[in-house]
């Protein structure tokens, strides 16, 4: 295996499947298979999961909500999202941790770094919930704070898109997708891969970022290995 301690990105709005909202079982135990063909292989994996598929703060804000209400509200999402997902990882033969960046205490851990360090290094799946504990601050802020914390070799940003293009390819056919870019080329380009706070952040750390398709069956598995799948960001 290419990276020993991954972490990986998903977006609440995966876990819909071809719902309007709220969580698809089926899609969840996909996900679920998946992350085991590489936590069987030794892999040490953590997992920070959105909550658009249930609130999310900003079109909240802008419907009149206040924004730290509404913010708070997304990190209750993400981490009932957790819980599923716990769930569906315990139902395929994983041992699992969910800790949570704001005091839940009855139904997850407090995030505390030394222990999701320790619970790695044992082979249990760590799921990181309530974003950074913070309004203001996304998930990809979330991702990319946890995996400089637990010291990850790469962030895995599981999509529905294959990568990173110039252009939407769900709307424009003659996009082009990137193999490769650079840190530097993707704020040039303006190419939208995370928030500018994540982005940020993830480049002064020297923190690869890897964006592929997490619906196509066995990408994980080959994006962990090493093989070419999806865009890799790096310096």
């Amino acid at each position: 295996m290419k990276y020993k301690r991954i972490l990986l990105k998903l977006s609440g709005e995966a876990l819909m499947g071809n719902r309007q909202y709220g969580i698809d079982p089926e899609r969840l135990a996909e996900y679920a298979e998946d992350i085991k063909t590489i936590t069987d292989k030794g892999v040490e994996v953590a997992i920070v999961i959105g909550g658009g598929n249930i609130f999310r703060g900003v079109s909240g804000a802008s419907k009149g909500m206040d924004r730290v209400q509404g913010d708070h509200m997304g990190m209750l999402a993400t981490v009932i999202n957790g819980l599923a997902l716990q769930s569906a990882l315990e139902n395929a033969g994983m041992q699992t941790r969910l800790q949570s960046a704001i005091k839940i205490n009855e139904v997850a851990e407090p995030f505390i770094r030394r222990r999701a360090i320790r619970h790695l290094e044992k082979g249990r799946v760590v799921i990181f919930g309530g974003g950074t504990g913070n309004p203001y601050f996304t998930t990809d802020s979330a991702a990319v704070l946890r995996a400089i914390e637990i010291e990850a070799d790469v962030i895995l940003k599981g999509t529905r898109v294959d990568g990173i293009y110039n252009a939407d390819p769900e709307k424009d056919s003659t996009a082009i997708k990137f193999n490769f870019i650079s840190f530097d080329e993707v704020l040039k380009k303006g190419l939208k891969v995370m928030d500018t706070t994540a982005f940020t952040l993830s480049q002064e750390n020297n923190l690869p970022i890897i964006v592929f398709d997490m619906n196509k069956k066995g990408n994980l598995l080959k994006v962990v290995s090493g093989e070419k799948v999806g865009t890799e960001v790096n310096i």
